[in-house]
């Protein structure tokens, strides 16, 4: 199995910031975003990380960047890494394939969701109130059915080791203003609209995901990741069988396995053992392989 890698020390570069898997270094005026193989569950970090999980999240990302252009641009510099300045030569090997140079922008504090099916806390909201967000929906629906329509629901960012938390658009408009608010919650529904049925074409099913958004000089950009097996709910289109959970493409492995051992979701997190780490690289792996239709990472 490869090495993962857990967490960057380029003693040399300026840390900006530290997520729950990138690391992030101030390169001039711009960003050097490292995706780590870090994983998280349950809002902890584990201690045990998932071999090429990093590199698959920056490839998976780079491809959708390019297919979304026509729609909004991006913060993507360059993730040729002969391309990047001098000073990040001399960490090339450890950069290729799983970081990007990218502009820096200023971030909007919220989170862009897009819910087209019946899942995941929407599904726990649907059962308590009959409504997702606030948004009332038709009764008698199953957990995982396809939604009547892709709703935009909206939700705070967290700051590391929190959890993000569902608003209103109201609550959104009051944060970022309203004729912004509606920009980004139309981005994100016509990104979801376009991805979803690209994703349809490949056999698989978006069932949700979020995207994140900030402003550079010139307007609204998309940002971080896009479309990854983290930041998205990806269902098998041929096992697809609405009135339970759905196989997914993420870190399911590693969430049941918590469950079993009855960890109490408080630090520390415990360590995942090996048939857990590899059944969820292949996850990771095959999620690339069939949206990028690449049998290889970089």
């Amino acid at each position: 199995m490869p090495d993962t890698l857990i967490e960057t020390d380029f003693a040399d570069l300026k840390l900006y910031a530290r997520g729950k898997v990138r690391d992030l270094y101030n390169v001039s005026d711009q960003l050097l975003l490292v995706a780590t193989d870090r994983i998280s569950a349950f809002d902890h970090v584990l201690g045990t990380g998932i071999p090429d999980k990093g590199r698959v999240l920056t490839q998976i990302s780079l491809f959708w960047f390019r297919l979304l252009e026509s729609i909004v641009p991006n913060h993507l510099i360059t993730a040729n890494v002969d391309e990047y300045p001098e000073e990040l030569q001399r960490h090339a090997d450890a950069l290729r394939g799983r970081s990007m140079l990218v502009a820096n922008a200023q971030m909007f504090p919220v989170e862009c969701v897009v819910r087209g099916y019946l899942s995941g806390s929407g599904w726990k909201d649907y059962q308590a109130t009959g409504d997702v967000c606030g948004i009332s929906l038709p009764k008698g629906l199953k957990e995982s059915d396809r939604l009547p329509e892709p709703l935009f629901t909206p939700a705070t960012k967290s700051a590391d080791g929190e959890h993000d938390e569902n608003i209103s658009f109201a609550q959104m408009e009051s944060r970022v203003g309203k004729q912004t608010a509606a920009k980004l919650r139309d981005l994100s529904l016509q990104i979801y609209a376009l991805a979803s049925q690209y994703a349809e074409g490949r056999g698989l099913i978006l069932a949700d995901t979020k995207f994140e958004f900030g402003r550079t000089p010139r307007g609204i950009i998309l940002a971080d990741e896009v479309l990854t097996p983290d930041s998205s709910r990806y269902w098998p289109r041929d096992t697809y069988n609405p009135g339970g959970p759905q196989q997914s493409f993420d870190k399911q492995f590693v969430r049941d396995y918590l469950e079993s051992i009855r960890w109490n979701k408080q630090a520390p997190a415990p360590s995942l053992p090996e048939n857990v780490v590899e059944r969820t690289r292949e996850k990771y792996l095959e999620a690339f392989r069939l949206l990028t239709g690449h049998n290889r990472l970089e």
